[in-house]
């Protein structure tokens, strides 16, 4: 069976109205959230009205019940427009974070979240990293106690993105010692409930961009959670955010990918405009090579997202697609958004020209949420069957 490297009409009809509702909000817009900050929350509603927060969602529950291809087509989309990764980042955990309540929620609690999570009458968050754990997830220490027909929640969590905004939670936390368990992955437990702030005190953490997307830290003291709250059983908590690791590297792939497309897209077009000397100064081939060689990674990246997005949707092992998708995407986005504020030269420092601040963005699929380091450590052990080295 041949291989298509095309679209199918439908899919392409999803990038074209994505793009309608993206092109609505330009430069201006999010030139004011990056100074001013505030969640865009008329970019929000109107990605909401289009239907996309539930792209991937069951149709059951009002989403469209699409797969994780056509997402990475709408996040793509969405990077490549001038809200670069505000823009994607303001509705990302709508398109993977409810993955693990479709998967391993009961149905009361997917009709109980779902609808209001797809039609933008909720907003959540994502509470699993902590301070002094990182990407040791074993070593968190949030820990919930059951009481009665409650838990009781307390603990620190960082890097909590839209908690100044959101109204609920999906939140990691420990049912059993650590020291009680067989291995440090087990013992967690995963709740979506109430963001009470009552009990939960959110601090905003100041960060080099996408200030209109706020980044916090979750100071957690007595929240009690209630027993119909915790998705699935107690303890496999980990286990079930395993299946919405691969989507969300996948995503994080598309992402970079649409920014670096961006960020590349201004470069060419102020090359071809800036005249020194008498030319242009894409004329000079120290101007064009360094854009050519952008476009190659950023192409060769969006393949990889695509194939690890194909083999997801087709129920295959994609665990190595997944994350090579994030580094080659996350890798080629930084070079395009670093090589355009090269090509503008001095005004690519100033923030009228809009590319200083694509590359503040793209910091992000570098670094979240998984550092390249560990992903290349990842494919040697689990592609080239080399030992584990940590």
């Amino acid at each position: 069976m041949a291989i298509a490297f095309d679209l199918t009409d439908d899919q392409r009809a999803i990038q074209a109205s994505v793009r309608r509702t993206v092109d609505r909000f330009g430069e201006e817009y999010w030139l004011a959230r990056d100074t001013e900050g505030g969640f865009p929350e008329e970019f929000y509603q109107a990605v909401a009205e289009g239907g996309w927060l539930g792209i991937a969602m069951p149709e059951a529950y009002g989403g469209a019940g699409l797969g994780v291809t056509e997402a990475a087509l709408m996040m793509a989309e969405v990077a490549n427009s001038p809200g670069g990764m505000a823009a994607a980042s303001a509705i990302h955990i709508n398109i993977f974070g409810p993955h693990p309540i479709v998967q391993f929620g009961t149905e009361e609690q997917r009709e109980r979240w779902l609808p209001d999570l797809i039609a933008a009458r909720a907003k959540t968050c994502f509470g699993v990293t902590e301070p002094d754990a990182g990407l040791e997830t074993g070593a968190i220490t949030t820990r919930a106690v059951r009481d009665g027909d409650h838990y009781v929640i307390d603990g620190r969590k960082i890097w909590t993105t839209t908690a100044q905004v959101a109204d609920k939670i999906m939140l990691l936390a420990r049912t059993t010692p650590k020291e009680q368990t067989a291995k440090p992955m087990q013992g967690l437990t995963l709740f979506y409930t109430d963001l009470d702030r009552a009990a939960v005190e959110v601090r905003e953490i100041p960060k080099m961009g996408r200030k209109a997307v706020d980044s916090n830290m979750l100071f957690i003291e007595g929240l009690r959670v209630p027993v119909e709250d915790r998705i699935g059983e107690e303890g496999k908590g980990f286990n079930y955010l395993l299946h919405s690791l691969n989507p969300e590297r996948i995503l994080i792939g598309a992402e970079a990918v649409g920014i670096g497309r961006q960020a590349l897209d201004r470069a060419a077009r102020y090359a071809r405009e800036r005249v020194v000397f008498g030319r242009p100064i894409g004329q000079n081939q120290s101007i064009q090579h360094p854009l050519a060689e952008c476009w190659m990674a950023l192409e060769a990246a969006w393949m990889m997202v695509l194939k690890g997005a194909w083999a997801y949707d087709s129920g295959r092992d994609c665990g190595a697609e997944a994350n090579a998708a994030k580094y080659l995407g996350a890798e080629a986005g930084f070079k395009a958004c670093t090589q355009a504020v090269m090509t503008h030269g001095g005004m690519g420092y100033a923030r009228e020209f809009h590319v200083e601040r694509l590359m503040r963005e793209v910091m992000i699929p570098r670094i979240a949420p998984v550092s390249p380091q560990l992903i290349l450590c990842y494919i040697a052990e689990k592609v080239l069957d080399l030992p584990k080295s940590y």
